[in-house]
Formats: C-alpha cells, structure tokens, sequence
C-alpha cells in the first residue's frame, strides 16, 4: 500500500524510478500538501515508526510530533521558499516511544505559493542515546575527579578552561570562569624567584604550544586575598584518536607544607614585599603582625613603627567602629572583599581605600589572624567627582539651553503670521544657536573670542568682506556666547532682508573696548551699519527688537538698545565685564 502514487506529484519525480524510490530508500520519506496532512510515505518512514499505512497516511503531520512548534516552524520556513536542512526533532512512534530524527525538507511550488513538501527523516536515536551515555559516563567522570583532594583542571587547545575539580577552586581561592579564564585557574602567577609570572607563559601554555608533558617546575600562586603557595604542576596534552591536540589536564601539587623551611619564607616574603598594594597581617585581636613595603608607602610608617600596634591607628575616629565588625566576619571564617572606606596617614592625611581582607589560618584550619590588601583609590575617587562635576555642569548647560529655546519659540509665536513663518524663524534662531554651541563646544566650552562670534553668525548670509572688527582679543563666557550669538544673528538677519548684507554697498562696523565706568570694569560693543539700502524703519515689537534692547542686555547684567536713521543702524549694548568675559585678564 506504501507504493501508491500520489496525485499532483509527478512534476516533483521527474526522471526519478517512483516506485524504486520509496521502496529502496534507506532514510523515512513522506510527503505533506500545503494543508499539513501526510499524502505518501515509503516503507522505510513506516518500519522506523511502526504505523501501517492506513494509521500514517491522510493523517496531520503535526499529531507525529512531539512538539508542535517544530512541525510549525518547517512548515513556515518551507511556505517562505525555504529549505530545511538536518533540523533536529521528536516523532511519536505507534508504541508510544520517540524517535530522534533529523529531518531534511523542500517544497513544491505553483504561482509562488506551496503545494507540497518532500521530507526525508534520518533516525538518530541511537545516536542521541550514545550521546547520553557518554554524557553520564562524563558526569560520572567528573565525580570522581570532583572527590579527589588533589587539584585538577582542563583546558581545550586554545587554553580556555573547560572544568575544574573543587579541590582546583579551594586551592586557587576562587572559582575560575569556565569558557572564559584562560591557562590557570589560579589569580596571579609568581616564579620561584619572585618575578611576575604572565599567565600566557604559564607551565599550561607552555604544554599546548610545544604539545608535550611538563614535569619538574615549580611556580608561586597569589590568591585574591593576597596569601601565596608554591606549587608543582602535573600537565599532559591530551589528544584525540587521530592524534590531534585537543586540550590538556594538569594537575597541581601544593608544595605548601615542603616548602615551610626558611628559603621558602624568604621567597614569598620577596613577593609580598615587592607588592605595590599594601599587604598587612593581623592577628585575631587586631595587632598587626606584618607590614610590607607598599603599606609602608601607602600609610608613612615604617615595618618597624607599625607591627606590634592595634590596627586602629590607621582609622580615622569616626571609623574605629569597623574594626569589630571586621574582626567579627574573621572569626565566622568570612571574607571582607572590595570594602570601601577611609584611612589615616601617617602625617595625618586621610585617604579613600579598597580593604579586601581574608581568614588566616593556621596548618590546622584554626583561624589565627587576617591578611588584608588595601590600595590607594583616591584617583577612583577624584573621577567619580569630576564626572558627578561635568554632569551636574552638563545638566545646567542643558537646562540654560531650553530656557533659551523656549524663551525664543515663544517670543517667535508671538510675531508670527503663520505656522510657515513660524517654522521657518524658529529653525533659523534655532541654527544660529547651534552655531554659537559649535563654538563653545570646539573650545571645550571655555568660551569664544568676539570676533569668531561675529564672523560665524554672518557667515551663512555671504559678505564677510563687508565686515570690519575691531577691539582686543576678549574670550566670552558661554553665556555671553550664546545672548550676543543670539544679538547678532538678528542683525544679521534683518541685515540681509533690509540692510547692508542684501546688496553690494554698505558696511558693517563692530568696535569693542574695556572701559572704567563708575569704579567698574565695563564691556562696550557697537555695532554700526551704514551706506547700505535706505533705512525705512525698524519693527518696535519684533523678536529681533526684544532680543537687542531687553534680552541680550539683561542676560549680561547690562543694558542695551538700537537706534537708526535714513542710512544707518547702530546696536550699542554695555555690561560688567564680570558677565561678559571667560577671564577679566584676557581685556586687561
């Protein structure tokens, strides 16, 4: 029954044996139309999931499915001119178990739209089901390697680390990202000498790259809470059945215990002490026991000055309560990490620092004391302020804007004939604006000298060389930047309608001096237009009016105002110098 031909299929088969081709295909193959309803399978489809054909055939292909979203996605990939290629899924057979397939689909189209698809399943159940053995023999494995008291851990070839055995995390004194870290789980890596040992040049890295064993070296540890211990590794490429490098396994030995004479003393207090932080030892009471040289540089006091006294010299008063709860988290056997706080110099200065202070113990596992590490973090501390300053200064710079913005949208409304006018005044002030922003921002908002001002608000209307300055070199404040941009581009403006800057006559003078007015340092500008088109009149009630006789000049603390006649016209505002200039000195 397996080998009726399905109507409509023919143009899918051409120059392909029908019959011999379900029959002696060794891969399930059923044919789904456009509706999801099964139209022919072939007998190998039939044995691997053990229907006859009568309760496969003309049935809904999703009810074989395990999950439905599965049969949905490939039907969806398969309607949009997809093909599906070894996508994995889960079909019920008839005695209730399921099979792991792979199935791999293309459709069949007419006028762009699916009439039927092919799909080929491949059973790969005994595949998943080796998976899953070897899965449990890995996790079994990793058990073992779990209860063993020695340090294990392994690496793939690039030398990222794969797993790690609790014993690795319990020696190294953290837990080491897996997928991430690379080459070692410990922190920091020492030589027997004391040098600083890069992780990349470690004993693990030197394994991959030559792909042999490594035996008989030793190396120096440096946990995250600043204790050390010597150690041996154990490292063996390992490799797959072609013979090819796929990682390695070492083993750490703690040279601990063998190493407790006096030379091993001497080269772990060479580490300690060439340590830039500050590492200090204390025992349960708060005395201090060791000091190195960091904590010598970092505090003012000398080894000798400092061991032997309570820890509490170092706290400034309104902090000696941290010293019981510190000692109270010791003795529970917990970790004091990152804590921020503030400690006293020597010569009385106070200082902010990071403490990561850690259990010490003795060879029975009886606490005795605490190590700590402390470093300087004042340069931490002074960026955080700078950045809180520059925001708190951005967030006023932002907000004088919107005043601005505001202040000239409103006033525009009022003088508008229509939303086109006022559309297009607004974005014209609003550009001018951004001109004198550009300014400031290039100066690293410090402020703009005068005549760049000028020259950049009269850039955009052309004749420049109509345009004489004249006065000393005066950096404004951002505010004055931002009013006088305002001032000028009104000038310009009307200037460019009515003025000078509309034709090929006319000039534009701006003077600007420093004078003593009344005991006060006075900034004075003119500006001056003359010769140009005959001037008729100025509007009373304009937004340009309002900006050169009360606006500009009230935000400078000063005052201002514009008169003309038949061939000129004439802004003269004057304020404090204090209002005006960056730095009084720039005018004097």
């Amino acid at each position: 029954m397996a080998k009726t031909r399905p109507s409509g299929l023919v143009d899918d088969l051409v120059s392909v044996n029908y019959e011999d081709f379900f029959e002696n295909a060794a891969v399930g193959l059923h044919i789904v139309d456009a509706d999801g309803r099964i139209v022919h399978a072939n007998s190998a489809e039939l044995r691997m999931l053990g229907y006859e054909p009568a309760e496969y055939i003309g049935q809904e292909i999703a009810g074989f499915y395990d999950d439905r979203t599965v049969i949905r996605d490939i039907m969806d990939r398969l309607a949009r001119g997809e093909k599906v290629h070894r996508y994995p899924a889960r079909l019920k057979a008839r005695d209730g178990s399921l099979k792991h397939v792979e199935v791999s689909s293309s459709g069949s189209y007419k006028s762009g739209r699916l009439v039927h698809t092919r799909c080929f399943t491949v059973d790969v159940t005994p595949l998943k089901t080796a998976e899953q053995v070897i899965g449990r023999q890995e996790q079994r494995f990793h058990q073992i390697l779990d209860a063993l008291p020695v340090a294990v851990y392994t690496t793939d070839a690039g030398g990222t680390i794969t797993y790690y055995n609790q014993a690795a995390g319990a020696l190294a004194g953290r837990e080491p990202k897996i997928g991430q870290d690379k080459w070692c789980v410990t922190f920091r890596l020492f030589t027997p000498e004391g040098e600083e040992l890069p992780h990349d040049q470690c004993p693990m890295a030197i394994a991959l790259k030559e792909n042999s064993p490594v035996r008989d070296v030793e190396a120096i540890a440096q946990r995250p809470d600043g204790s050390l211990f010597p150690f041996t590794p154990f490292l063996t490429p390992l490799r797959n059945e072609r013979g090819e490098l796929t990682g390695a396994v070492n083993m750490l030995l703690d040279l601990t215990d063998r190493k407790r004479g006096e030379d091993a003393a001497q080269h772990l207090s060479a580490i300690v002490e060439s340590s830039f932080d500050a590492i200090i030892s204390k025992d349960l009471e708060g005395f201090i026991r060791t000091w190195n040289k960091g904590a010598e540089r970092l505090f003012g006091y000398t080894s000798e000055e400092a061991v032997g006294h309570h820890i509490t010299m170092l706290f400034p008063p309104e902090h000696v309560d941290e010293e019981p709860m510190i000692l109270d988290r010791i003795r529970r056997g917990e970790r004091v990490e990152s804590f921020e706080t503030v400690r006293r110099r020597k010569d009385g200065t106070e200082i902010p620092v990071s403490l990561t202070i850690s259990p010490v113990r003795d060879a029975t596992g009886r606490i005795v004391g605490a190590s700590k590490i402390a470093r300087d973090i004042t340069a931490a501390k002074e960026s955080e302020q700078r950045i809180r300053t520059l925001m708190r200064e951005v967030n006023h710079r932002v907000k004088n804007q919107y005043a601005v913005i505001l202040s000239m949208i409103r006033e525009t409304n009022k003088r508008s004939e229509s939303p086109d006018v006022f559309e297009k005044r607004v974005r014209e002030r609003i550009m001018a604006l951004s001109r004198s922003h550009d300014l400031l921002v290039s100066a690293d908002w410090k402020g703009a000298t005068v005549a760049d001002l000028i020259l950049d608000q009269v850039k955009p209307f052309g004749r420049e060389d109509a345009i004489s300055l004249h006065g000393p070199l005066l950096v404004l404040t951002p505010n004055a930047v931002q009013y006088l941009g305002i001032a000028f581009h009104e000038l310009s403006t009307n200037s460019a309608k009515y003025g000078v800057l509309s034709g090929h006559r006319g000039s534009i003078t701006l003077t600007w001096d420093v004078t003593d007015l009344d005991g006060v340092r006075t900034f004075h500008l003119e500006w001056t237009e003359k010769d140009g088109p005959e001037v008729k009149t100025i509007a009373h009630d304009g937004f340009g009016t309002v900006v050169l006789n009360r606006v500009a000049p009230e935000a400078l603390n000063g005052i201002g105002g514009v008169t003309y006649d038949a061939d000129r016209v004439v802004w003269t505002p004057r304020a404090p110098m204090a209002f005006v200039a960056a730095d009084d000195r720039s005018a004097a």
